[in-house]
């Protein structure tokens, strides 16, 4: 078991390309953490730097009580799987797993009893004799976590493991590894560019953007306070939605109105406070689409509803995803009334104005 930490973690490839710029954070022991964000933005080169096979440009990666930047991959104390899974054709699943402990001559009676214990935990104790080839996706993720396993690493990584499963499987995978989380107790970091596996996986999620940590958080917390307007519009499905408008001054009242017309909202007086300093000045408003109320009279209410063409109407079982036209641009909200709106007709919603957001329109960081 090992607390994993980054100090100032800075990677710069030839050319002068900045993969990873000035990371800091602390993986705590026996902690779930999900490095998640659009790809390109460094998610796996810190992955591989904490597993060695990334050289660090500058900073230190700890892991346990010793700082590893110079300690090759093999004597970190780490494993680490992959997204193609990188097992060996010619080899049984047995051989597969037990490999890495062959190499470190671990005595065969230990091997026997490693994969033995591997390939029942993870339910593939009737593949140990088959090859690679004659195995399913989910079945060979399951061999390359196990492989993972024998070697009772400090810390696991995981580099996208699932994103080469159908939908179905990747929702049964995602399960089990948080299940093989909770049984083995140990240090996980996983990479995914899927903010819905982070968001069910993670103890915390760090959501990163162009080589840069943006926020690191609960997932409670990233998706009710999330730090800018990035985080905000990447966590979350449907995500969520904005408006570009100015904060202005009725009556006593502050109201939001949209820069292009047709939406003018009351502020809750519980965000009066926040967005004081705030008026007359360009803001974006922020809701996500459950914080979008059917108005059951369609009887437009001044200050919280929002009169918007219907687009598109997606029928989802237990709820309906409604795209609207608002202002020129597009909303979407989630609904879970069996009466559907007509698609090419106006439709009235009340805004939840107690959830809503509000962005600095200049640095994109949440006001309240």
């Amino acid at each position: 078991m090992a607390r994993v930490e980054l100090r100032n973690v800075r990677k710069v490839y030839p050319g002068g390309v900045v993969a990873v710029t000035d990371a800091s954070l602390s993986v705590e022991d026996k902690e779930f953490v999900v490095l998640v964000g659009p790809s390109g933005c460094g998610k796996s080169t810190m992955l591989r730097m904490i597993a060695g096979l990334e050289e660090v440009s500058s900073g230190e990666v700890e892991i346990g009580d010793r700082v590893v930047n110079d300690v090759p991959p093999k004597d970190r104390d780490i494993a680490m799987v992959f997204q193609n899974y990188a097992l060996y054709p010619h080899m049984t699943v047995f051989k597969n797993m037990a490999f890495g402990l062959m190499l470190r001559k671990v005595p065969k009676p230990e091997i026997k009893k490693r994969v033995g214990e591997a390939a029942r935990i993870l339910g593939i104790e009737a593949l140990l004799d088959r090859k690679p080839k004659a195995l399913s996706g989910g079945e060979r993720q399951r061999v390359a976590v196990g492989r993972a396993i024998v070697r009772d690493p400090a810390v696991f990584l995981f580099d996208e493991p699932l994103s080469n499963l159908d939908a179905k499987l990747r929702v049964q995978m995602r399960a089990e590894i948080s299940k093989l989380h909770n049984r083995l107790q140990t240090t996980m970091i996983y990479v995914t560019h899927d903010q819905v596996e982070a968001m069910t996986m993670g103890d915390r999620i760090v959501v990163m953007l162009d080589g840069e940590i943006q926020q690191v958080a609960t997932p409670t917390d990233l998706y009710k306070k999330p730090v800018n307007k990035f985080v905000a519009g990447f966590i979350g499905n449907p995500p969520m939605n904005f408006c570009d408008g100015r904060l202005v001054g009725e009556d006593g009242s502050l109201h939001f109105h949209s820069a292009t017309g047709g939406v003018d909202l009351k502020v809750t007086p519980a965000h009066y406070d926040a967005l004081r300093n705030h008026i007359d000045e360009d803001i974006v408003f922020g809701i996500r689409p459950e914080n979008l109320l059917e108005n059951k009279t369609q009887v437009p209410v001044a200050g919280r509803s929002i009169t918007a063409n219907v687009e598109v109407v997606e029928p989802m079982g237990a709820e309906t995803h409604l795209y609207l036209e608002v202002g020129g641009g597009t909303f979407v909200a989630r609904i879970t009334d069996d009466t559907l709106p007509a698609e090419n007709a106006p439709h009235v919603l009340d805004a939840e104005m107690g959830s809503a957001h509000f962005f600095d329109a200049r640095t994109e960081a949440r006001i309240v």
